[in-house]
């Protein structure tokens, strides 16, 4: 544990200069982030009086921005955008009405996903719903089938942005407080008011066939990014007593190297280990870190093509740990219970493959 702990402070040292907030460098994003958004926005409307094949191409792109801003609102939910925290925390409400975030209730969950993340005793509060291979074996019908529809791609990355975005974020989460409690209903009231004025300007048809694509798109992007970010094969899980916060950064959060335009576009969430690691680095910042420490930069690494692996991913396997498919644990299920029992002896040898905290 000494050996963790001096690796986890060593890390956090290395990173701590990247944590300092650039406000020049915070206003720059903020520009070259929301004006393009409300070009696009503006230009896909002005485009449906010409064609609707000519409106797709500019919501894709604006769907882009609309997730460039959602890295502004998770830095402001992290207070690492802006160094003053009132205006840190206005910026955060006003991008969470853009991108139909409640910002209370969002940092809260966000922040028991930190904490939390890869621990197989903490999961339920800002993460994906994981199975281990044990656990859904010994589910019964209706949790494995309802497990099989939440982690099909389709219902995932199809419906995901509806069910999520759309109805989750517009309740308030059992045990919330009461400060969390009024500013969902801020942000609902605030998301009613933004869309009732945009349908009196410009038309509820036109508005729906400029914002409700861009929501969708932009939402399963979103929804993607924090998928292969952590459903990877090699990944990271462990029951509490085993847990270390070093390797769930390291070892439970993946480097996602894109093309530098997608890089930038997805505001270098990419580097999600740095950003596991040290919270308080801004995104622009992140890539900056992963390039001045080198036990960082052997974190696992995917890219755009390796990453369409993950869908397949379904089950944390504990014993190989590592993600299979459904059809693997099948396999598995099958040869474990056609293999002999082993002798007292043959049992007396074998020993579980032990992991390195730290490594």
């Amino acid at each position: 544990m000494a050996k963790t702990d001096n690796k986890l402070s060593s890390l956090k040292k290395n990173v701590a200069p990247f944590e300092e907030i650039d406000t020049r460098a915070s206003i720059r994003q903020l520009v070259n982030t929301m004006l393009p958004l409300i070009i696009l926005w503006y230009a896909a409307y002005l485009s449906l009086s010409v064609s609707y094949w000519l409106t797709i191409p500019i919501i894709l792109v604006a769907s882009g921005f609309v997730v460039r801003t959602f890295i502004i609102f998770h830095d402001c939910c992290h207070q690492s955008f802006l160094k003053n925290r009132f205006f840190n925390k206005l910026l955060g409400n006003i991008t969470g009405v853009i991108t139909l975030c409640p910002y209370e209730q969002w940092k809260n969950t966000h922040a028991i996903h930190h904490a939390t993340s890869s621990n197989l005793d903490k999961r339920g509060i800002g993460d994906m719903w994981v199975l281990t291979v044990e656990e859904y074996n010994q589910a019964s019908f209706w949790q494995r089938l309802s497990y099989r529809v939440y982690r099909n791609p389709i219902v995932m990355f199809g419906l995901g942005p509806i069910a999520i975005f759309l109805f989750s974020y517009r309740f308030n989460r059992k045990g919330a407080r009461r400060k969390e409690k009024i500013n969902t209903y801020v942000t609902n009231v605030a998301i009613v008011v933004l869309y009732a004025v945009l349908c009196w300007a410009i038309g509820w048809q036109a508005f729906l066939l400029v914002q409700a694509p861009i929501f969708f798109f932009s939402g399963m992007l979103g929804i993607w990014l924090f998928y292969v970010q952590h459903q990877f094969e090699d990944s990271y899980f462990e029951h509490d007593e085993e847990w270390s916060y070093i390797n769930a950064a390291v070892e439970g959060s993946s480097y996602y190297k894109l093309p530098k335009l997608l890089q930038w576009i997805t505001g270098n969430i990419g580097f999600h280990h740095v950003h596991h690691l040290s919270p308080k680095v801004p995104n622009y910042n992140l890539e900056k870190a992963h390039e001045a420490s080198p036990p960082l930069q052997k974190a696992t690494t995917i890219t755009l093509k390796s990453s369409l692996k993950s869908i397949r991913f379904r089950l944390w396997d504990e014993e190989r740990k590592v993600f299979v498919s459904f059809k693997d644990a099948k396999q598995m299920r099958r040869m474990a219970m056609s293999a002999p029992a082993p002798t007292t002896e043959a049992s007396a040898v074998v020993s579980p493959r032990p992991r390195v905290q730290g490594e």
